[in-house]
């Protein structure tokens, strides 16, 4: 069965990008390591530590819908209509692009979180949904949609920014106790939701 996992790189203090939706630090790690891996994109390698590349190795393969908000789609232009990973992305937006460039790719806009994720969960099939960090993070928590958070965190403190779960209002959520995998410079937290 299919399960949503929220994912992202994150600041010590809970941040995916900075203020100006810049990641700095928080992507250094997958370039900092001498073992190659890949998401969708074979044009775009990684190179990370063995630690990351197992992990990644492990989680990637089973994802195959992404689904971001409309800020991170049109801060990567879509990826060039590349998935960064998995082989669809389903995109939250009251406003699907008029213009993009790529009109055959696999991306599909949706209006709610939670059309979004049922759409995702029904092309993933037995695989996995991914969704990546910011405030529909947030807002699938708050409809009880993340099954899973896998939290790369890197040891850099923000101070201000955007934050891993959005503006999340709603119940405490219970996690499991993580998989850790420590990596260079970064540590990669693995949780369940409990339920």
């Amino acid at each position: 069965m299919s399960k949503v996992i929220a994912a992202a790189a994150v600041s010590l203090d809970g941040f995916v990008a900075d203020t100006d939706d810049a990641v700095g630090p928080l992507f250094d790690w997958y370039n900092n390591g001498p073992v190659e891996v890949y998401g969708t994109d074979p044009g775009r390698p990684f190179h990370v530590s063995q630690a990351s590349a197992d992990y990644l190795n492990d989680t990637w393969p089973n994802i195959r819908s992404c689904v971001i908000g409309r800020r991170l789609f049109d801060l990567t232009n879509g990826w060039g209509g590349v998935p960064a990973v998995g082989d669809h992305v389903f995109v939250v937006t009251h406003q699907p692009p008029t213009d993009w460039p790529f009109p055959d790719a696999p991306f599909t806009f949706v209006t709610s979180i939670e059309e979004t994720i049922a759409q995702a969960k029904a092309h993933a099939g037995d695989h996995d949904v991914v969704i990546q960090g910011g405030n529909i993070t947030g807002e699938a928590l708050a409809a009880n949609l993340v099954d899973e958070i896998a939290y790369s965190l890197v040891p850099v403190v923000f101070s201000t920014g955007r934050k891993f779960f959005g503006d999340y209002v709603g119940p405490q959520v219970l996690l499991d106790n993580p998989r850790v995998i420590q990596g260079d410079r970064v540590t990669h937290l693995h949780y369940k939701v409990i339920r």
